[in-house]
């Protein structure tokens, strides 16, 4: 019988499941990498993980500005490990986030979603609070042990589980941990391997990749993803190229996977699937592209099967969901 001494040693090592039907209306292999399978049930589990292994070991308490999924992962693993945690988000996060926070037992802040450069801003929130308090201030968005996570761990189980036949792996952009961090682990394997990312309407990320400038357009209802920033993590990396993923195209997505392959994935994995789509129609078939299935759609679930919510953002529900 197996035994772990807690619930770090079950961070990482997701399988990758085979997306049934965008494989087939491409011609290419595409795979999903079930990172909802972590214990606290994000991709962020890696990355909180690293920063917390990488943190000053005198203080007890860490601080973070999140849009969720990373504060819910350093929450489950601190945990575990004896530290506390003090989450700072925007206040339009989703309400399930915000209350699993607290059902965790971490101390909620939450804050205007104000632009980056205000004092009030929940990235600087976070890090005065963390100065004023004496405690960790993991700054996942400039903190390379984010990357690091994904270089020493998600690139190298890609890399054994498809047998080295990958051939291209795209993601959303939040703290850009992700795309980095597995451009590069793979990269170093095979330098053919193309690396791209998928943006939503909202982020600049579409553009720096392509002209060379960040440029946000239009607004997007995907919370964690969507960086106008050029944040440390991504500092240096020259991606392969980008595609643009309307929220329409990530809804439908999401709800098909739901019904048809049993995958109860939220909105950020849409954007992914959508943006592999994309790709695999750019590279041609018979491709082997693999993409992030990041969470759950239990934590949305006020928001992407509310049809009044989605109504205000000119969706219709039963029509995407058909």
């Amino acid at each position: 019988m197996l035994k772990y001494s807690n619930i770090t040693s079950l961070v990482g090592n997701t399988p990758l499941i085979k997306l049934k039907k965008a494989s087939e209306i491409t011609g290419c292999n595409i795979l999903g990498k079930a990172e909802f399978l972590n214990p606290g049930q994000s991709v962020k589990d890696r990355a909180a993980l690293y920063m917390i292994k990488n943190a000053e070991e005198n203080k007890k308490l860490i601080v973070e500005g999140t849009g969720g999924n990373t504060g819910i992962g350093l929450t489950v693993i601190g945990n575990a490990l004896g530290y506390k945690t003090k989450i700072v988000m925007p206040e339009n996060q989703s309400i399930e986030k915000i209350n699993l926070l607290k059902y965790l037992g971490a101390e909620v802040v939450l804050t205007k979603q104000l632009p980056f450069t205000d004092p009030n801003n929940y990235i600087q929130l976070a890090k005065r609070i963390a100065k004023e308090e004496n405690a960790i201030w993991t700054n996942q968005f400039d903190n390379l042990a984010n990357r690091e996570a994904h270089i020493k761990t998600t690139s190298q189980e890609i890399w054994s589980q498809t047998n080295g036949t990958i051939d291209a792996f795209i993601c959303s952009v939040g703290t850009g941990g992700t795309l980095a961090g597995n451009f590069i682990g793979l990269k170093e394997k095979n330098k053919n391997i193309k690396v791209f990312c998928a943006d939503p309407y909202g982020s600049g990320m579409y553009s720096w990749i392509r002209k060379g400038k960040s440029k946000a357009t239009l607004t997007s209802i995907t919370e964690g993803i969507g960086q106008s920033r050029i944040t440390k993590n991504l500092e240096g990396i020259k991606f392969d190229g980008a595609f643009k993923v309307h929220d329409r195209t990530a809804l439908k997505i999401v709800y098909e996977l739901i019904k048809s392959e049993g995958l109860l994935v939220g909105p950020t994995s849409g954007i992914n699937v959508g943006g592999a789509i994309k790709l695999a129609k750019h590279l041609g078939p018979n491709k082997t592209i693999v993409t992030i299935l990041c969470d759950g759609a239990e934590r949305y679930k006020s928001k992407i099967f509310n049809e009044k919510f989605l109504q205000e953002k000119n969706f219709n529900f039963k029509e995407l969901n058909s």
